[in-house]
């Protein structure tokens, strides 16, 4: 299976714009990768980044940085925490941005989202920036800075 799966999933995501080098990162990183379905996990992930606004170059980058979203679900994980930017009344060229600089918030929990975004609605400090500043505290550093 894996050898059906590399040189095609390898070559697809080359052609979005990954490199050799930054595909070897991503498969040491993830080496689960190489068991994933290019059909059934690759493209609709990416096809999904794309409707949200990204272009071929910042998909690559966002796998390249964040290759786990592969093994997310698209309707359980990755979608929901889409909505709830939207619902913060992110628009949605302001979400490519945040994704953009920020890939890993896809692959956060919902829980964690959630409550960090309140905290910062509360203190009406909810921007793009502030958010991917926030995500990136660990939760004793996000509680110090924040309480």
């Amino acid at each position: 299976r894996v050898e059906n799966n590399l040189k095609p999933a390898a070559q697809w995501i080359q052609e979005l714009g990954m490199d050799a080098s930054q595909l070897k990162k991503m498969i040491l990183g993830f080496p689960q990768f190489l068991g994933l379905s290019l059909e059934n996990n690759l493209k609709p992930i990416a096809q999904w980044l794309k409707d949200l606004g990204l272009d071929d170059a910042q998909v690559a980058k966002v796998i390249a940085i964040k290759p786990q979203l592969f093994g997310f679900s698209l309707e359980n994980s990755l979608k929901p925490n889409i909505e709830m930017l939207h619902e913060q009344r992110f628009a949605p060229d302001q979400i490519v941005r945040i994704l953009w600089s920020f890939p890993p918030l896809l692959g956060l929990s919902a829980k964690r989202l959630a409550y960090r975004m309140k905290v910062l609605e509360v203190r009406d400090s909810l921007t793009e920036k502030a958010l991917g500043t926030a995500m990136l505290l660990t939760d004793a550093q996000f509680a110090a800075r924040f309480s």
